[in-house]
């Protein structure tokens, strides 16, 4: 339920647009005013970090998006991850896609001919987010980017309180839907306590309604609160999903939020180890996935890092699980080199060639095979496939790309009628 139009553009030609001087670098966790933008732009653009800040100004905001938007060079895209899984579904001819996002003009002119938008989900102005890129070495005034990155803002309030989520269920009656997607939760964040639990109940309340024989996916993204993602997992959302999807960071945050197998671990170094991965994928479908005595549906889990993907399942519920992981690692090489198909001189392997299944368990050891690239291993009733991702040397553009892998995986998914 979360959709936007993404405006991406140099930041500092933004700041230069707006009339903005350079000056000393400040964090604020909100915004509100330009000086605060120009300040906390300077702030990371100088530490090279990518940062997310919401923009309270509603007037200054739509202001300083009107510039972003028509500044000459400025690329406008869909953004949301509902919206751009819609949008990589959409790519299939035979496939018809309901999204129920805030759709202002824009965002509808640049949505796939085959995304239907009920009209209670069109609004008069669109969601901006305004995507401000700096290149490693880019000067400001006094400062310099250490690296390339992106700062991004919005004054985004329909997102943030899921307000189309209601408007999606009531319209799934009409629509018959063989599959459910839904994503946007990580948005709630910027709302406060208590808003944003009466807003989860709500949300679940919706959810339930949905007829049990329609799957439904849930796809995470960034968060920062555990409480939140330990209510979303425990009592809550995750019981209600057939599916989900999430990355490296999402994974480690969530074990960290409900003290699951290695949550002292406080960050990853290099490649995320396999073994530990699988432990924590493997706590996940064991503690809160569907079993003989457990009240869930969650059955399977497709988690996507840069060098490998791994897609995991309670066995008798999902099928084509070769063909599915592999179809979200080829989209992955191809989306991220903006090519057709995978171009072998612009792609790396950055997978482990040998791994072992566990860091808990008694393991076994793994060594890759080129010719069968999609490995098979299974652990008390739950089968995990493995496989390693054609990595892009230079990629053309990242974000929405955990989505496409999402939506991809999701396409060649086999799900065995119960």
């Amino acid at each position: 339920v979360n959709a936007c139009v993404d405006v991406v553009l140099s930041g500092v030609k933004l700041l230069e647009a707006l009339g903005l001087e350079p000056g000393d670098g400040k964090n604020h966790a909100v915004l509100n005013s330009r000086q605060d933008l120009k300040e906390a732009f300077a702030h990371f653009m100088e530490k090279g970090a990518a940062a997310e800040r919401f923009f309270s100004d509603a007037e200054s905001f739509h202001h300083i998006a009107r510039t972003a938007s028509e500044y000459p060079g400025a690329q406008l895209y869909v953004g949301g991850n509902a919206a751009l899984i819609g949008q990589k579904l959409a790519t299939n001819p035979d496939l018809k896609i309901l999204l129920c996002g805030p759709v202002g003009p824009k965002l509808h002119e640049l949505l796939d001919d085959n995304v239907v938008v009920p009209p209670e989900s069109m609004q008069e102005r669109d969601e901006f987010h305004l995507i401000l890129e700096y290149q490693a070495g880019e000067e400001w005034g006094q400062v310099r980017a250490p690296s390339a990155n992106r700062f991004i803002f919005s004054h985004d309030l329909s997102n943030g309180a899921l307000n189309m989520l209601e408007v999606f269920v009531s319209s799934l009656d009409e629509f018959q839907p063989d599959l459910v997607v839904l994503s946007g939760l990580h948005m709630m964040e910027g709302q406060s306590k208590e808003m944003r639990q009466r807003r989860l109940m709500e949300a679940v309340a919706s959810i339930s309604d949905i007829p049990t024989d329609i799957p439904i996916h849930l796809e995470l993204a960034s968060m920062t609160d555990q409480d939140f993602m330990s209510n979303i997992m425990h009592q809550q959302v995750f019981p209600l999903v057939n599916s989900i999807g999430l990355n490296e960071q999402e994974l480690l945050f969530l074990t960290q939020s409900a003290s699951g197998p290695h949550a002292s671990l406080a960050s990853w170094s290099g490649v995320p180890d396999v073994g530990v991965v699988s432990d924590i994928l493997f706590w996940i479908l064991k503690e809160h996935g569907k079993t003989a005595d457990r009240a869930s549906d969650l059955t399977r889990i497709h988690f996507h890092t840069l060098a490998y993907h791994i897609l995991v399942t309670v066995d008798g519920y999902w099928g084509n699980q070769v063909a599915a992981v592999a179809a979200g690692a080829r989209a992955a090489g191809t989306q991220a080199c903006a090519t057709e198909t995978i171009d072998t001189s612009k792609v790396f392997l950055k997978a482990p060639l040998e791994f072992v299944t566990s860091q808990i368990e008694a393991p076994s050891k793994i060594s890759l095979n080129p010719d069968e690239p999609v490995v098979h291993w299974h652990r008390e009733g739950i089968s995990f496939h493995f496989t390693p991702v054609l990595v892009c040397k230079d990629p053309v553009r990242t974000v929405g790309l955990g989505d496409a892998i999402s939506a991809e995986g999701l396409l060649y998914s086999e799900v065995y009628p119960q």
